[in-house]
């Protein structure tokens, strides 16, 4: 068998101070993530947040910077994610559209908030990439590329 880890995308959106994170039923429980998601095949990891965060939240989303790229393992019998974390602004709010399954609500929340709630978070990758993003760190999206069905 060969091994592989799990390529996941996942969007730091701040607005007023506020970090909108997802409740989503999980295994554990209800725990809060930044909207994300496995990428799918045959799209690159611009279109999959894109894609994760209107899934799960609704707004569409625009990514600016790539703030982190993490590689989690919980524990030695758990699969290992490879986590691309964006940053960027949402705007275009569909109230309409349902969310994907296992989504409870959404929530805006401070960063002492979100502290606060690290009990209930769905890995310590949530607060590290906001960490991260509030010190200032930042990558430009031409970092990444993608050559999808390119000779």
């Amino acid at each position: 068998m060969v091994w592989k880890p799990r390529v996941t995308v996942a969007a730091i959106i701040e607005r007023n101070q506020r970090f909108l994170l997802v409740e989503e039923e999980t295994n554990y429980g209800l725990q809060l993530n930044q909207p994300a998601g496995h990428l799918e095949e045959n799209e690159d990891l611009i279109l999959a947040v894109k894609r994760e965060v209107y899934e799960e939240t609704a707004w569409q989303f625009e990514p600016e910077d790539l703030v982190t790229v993490q590689m989690w393992r919980k524990n030695p019998e758990s699969l290992t994610f490879l986590r691309f974390c964006f940053s960027g602004s949402c705007h275009s709010h569909d109230a309409e559209k349902m969310l994907d399954a296992g989504i409870v609500a959404n929530h805006w929340l401070t960063y002492e908030e979100v502290a606060a709630q690290r009990t209930r978070l769905r890995s310590p990758l949530v607060l590290i990439g906001i960490e991260k993003y509030l010190s200032g760190q930042r990558y430009p999206l031409s970092l990444l590329e993608a050559y999808l069905d390119h000779e």
